[in-house]
């Protein structure tokens, strides 16, 4: 194998969560790209079904599967159809996850009025919608000879306190935490099979914090700008920027790699603002 194959995803079959969102199109497109076969799991139908037919028109492999990640018998669906259908499980991307308004402390509300509810089903969705999927999928790695790599999806703001977003705060901490326990106790008993490691992102405009950072007209609103002046690039982050460090850790590049966290956030956790 050449140092160049090393970053090769030919032959693997990646399953990617969220996969019908603005991040998971970039996840999806880096995948077959890079010679993969890209399992888009979502909720949007229509949507997950338009990137597919678009991937195998242009000659790459992508199968759309309709699924919540909160419903593990869901989870086995998708299982079951991709072993039925591709043979094989290389990869998990859970990349499901976001905020809700109904999460969020807004300006004009004291903190004492969070709506508990609301940030539980933030913090289920973060948290529980990358255990349940690494559950079921990541058995299916531990059991074949080559194993598999698990993609976990953190955010700076599990990092350092971004106001108002406690529920997704908290559930990407979760998360942080998850990822390095997983990596370990599956090392533990499955040697270097699977490997569990993390990308954090900074921001990103994707349609769940779009009107929080943006205004109708594209400029930035208070809480954008103060994300670019936090951000030592001067500028939010690109969805295709994420694809580097996506296709390292799917591929056998990152074979000793485990428990880690890669950030892309254009130097946002390491600045202190000053």
């Amino acid at each position: 194998m050449s140092y160049v194959d090393l970053f090769s995803l030919k032959g693997k079959v990646i399953i990617v969560t969220g996969g019908t969102g603005i991040l998971g199109k970039a996840f999806i497109d880096g995948i077959v790209d890079f010679g993969g076969t890209a399992v888009i799991v979502g909720r949007n139908e229509e949507e997950g079904n338009k990137r597919a037919d678009a991937i195998n028109a242009a000659g790459g492999n992508a199968l759309f599967i309709k699924a919540n990640v909160l419903d593990e018998r869901d989870i086995e669906k998708v299982r079951d159809i991709t072993i039925e259908k591709f043979g094989r499980i290389d990869g998990l991307v859970n990349g499901a996850g976001g905020n809700m308004p109904q999460g969020v402390i807004m300006p004009d509300k004291d903190v004492f009025d969070m709506n508990i509810e609301g940030l539980k089903n933030v913090l289920d969705l973060n948290l529980y919608g990358t255990i349940i999927p690494t559950k079921v999928l990541g058995a299916v790695m531990a059991k074949q000879e080559t194993g598999g790599s698990i993609i976990n999806i953190s955010s700076v703001s599990s990092k350092q306190v971004i106001t108002r977003v406690l529920g997704y705060s908290i559930g990407k901490a979760g998360v942080d935490c998850f990822t390095k326990w997983m990596a370990v106790e599956t090392a533990k008993r499955h040697g270097d099979k699977i490997r569990v490691n993390s990308i954090m992102p900074g921001f990103f405009l994707t349609e769940q914090n779009r009107t929080l950072l943006t205004n109708p007209d594209g400029t930035y609103t208070e809480r954008g700008n103060l994300v670019v002046k936090k951000t030592p690039v001067n500028r939010m982050g690109k969805p295709d920027e994420l694809i580097g460090a996506l296709i390292y850790l799917l591929s056998d590049a990152s074979k000793f790699v485990n428990g880690t966290d890669i950030q892309v956030d254009g130097g946002f956790v390491a600045f202190g603002g000053v």
